[in-house]
């Protein structure tokens, strides 16, 4: 097999009939770790929504168990990614994500720009540092793959095409990026879980190539100081280099899921699908979190 035939073989499927064998050839076999880091900073943007990132504190599942809310988000869409929206293992998954969700109060429009970003931010960070650009194809594919998980999810007025999320997304943060208390603090906790991944010594070099990635707009909500030209050019550097080291590679001849990254550390003996997440608070009906109606506008 050469390097450019599974884009091959994507071209002969039908993007709206064929999206997750499409999608799961470009997450698994073309491109896992790029995708594996997109989709990291897809969820890590919505911590910049004040109704998002203040929840996520207020759970205390990134701030205290940052792990395992990791290990738990990319195992869980992981599992539908491999088994499918029909099989009975992508089903338990699927109800497991919305278990979750229907736990707390979360707005329709929070929901759907969320989906967005798992869309948006893969095709944005492929485009600078994938060692191809998605094709048109694996953009149709992958607005069909999300509009579908979306659907599953009881996401209302879900956008169709690529475009359409982009644009729901660009539009959302213009309007909703903003400084919260609550958003900082998942922020720092994610950044923090980022550098544990690493030897002690290195970890304080990650936290500072993950500020480097940030746009300007992240930057400002969360209050971090804009890295210098020296930290941006060598990690956007570096990147690039491995998109061209990765070009000249021999093709993937298996997939690669997200379980099978190191990454993941909460399970060394396997897990089952059922027992993902976080399970509702027994005697607790609606959101388990108090809500103090008087800091729910966001303090810029």
């Amino acid at each position: 097999m050469k390097r450019y035939d599974r884009l091959k073989e994507i071209q002969r499927l039908d993007p709206e009939r064929d999206f997750l064998r499409i999608y799961r050839i470009t997450a698994t076999y073309e491109f896992p770790w790029d995708i594996t880091r997109a989709l990291e900073l897809a969820l890590y943007r919505t911590y910049a929504v004040p109704s998002i990132g203040r929840l996520l504190s207020r759970t205390a599942q990134l701030t205290e168990r940052s792990q395992k809310r990791y290990d738990d988000t990319a195992l869980l869409l992981d599992t539908v990614l491999e088994h499918g929206f029909d099989s009975g293992t992508g089903r338990t998954a699927l109800r497991r994500i919305n278990q979750m969700h229907r736990s707390y109060d979360i707005s329709n429009d929070d929901m759907r720009y969320v989906l967005c970003t798992f869309v948006v931010t893969p095709k944005r960070w492929l485009d600078r540092y994938g060692w191809r650009r998605l094709s048109a194809h694996e953009l149709r594919a992958c607005a069909a793959y999300y509009r579908t998980l979306g659907a599953h999810m009881g996401i209302k007025e879900l956008p169709l095409t690529y475009e359409d999320f982009e644009r729901t997304l660009d539009t959302y943060e213009a309007e909703h990026f903003a400084w919260d208390e609550g958003g900082r603090r998942v922020s720092d906790a994610t950044l923090d879980l980022m550098g544990s991944w690493y030897p002690s010594p290195l970890a304080p070099v990650a936290r500072k190539a993950a500020l480097a990635l940030l746009d300007d707009s992240l930057l400002r909500a969360f209050r971090y100081e804009r890295p210098g030209p020296v930290a941006r050019g060598l990690t956007h550097g570096a990147l690039r280099l491995r998109a061209r080291a990765v070009r000249l590679l021999p093709p993937r001849s298996t997939p690669h899921y997200a379980r099978q990254n190191p990454e993941i550390k909460g399970y060394p003996d396997g897990y089952e699908v059922s027992g993902l997440g976080t399970f509702p608070v027994p005697g607790v009906r609606g959101c388990p979190v108090p809500h103090d109606r008087r800091s729910e506008t966001p303090v810029e």
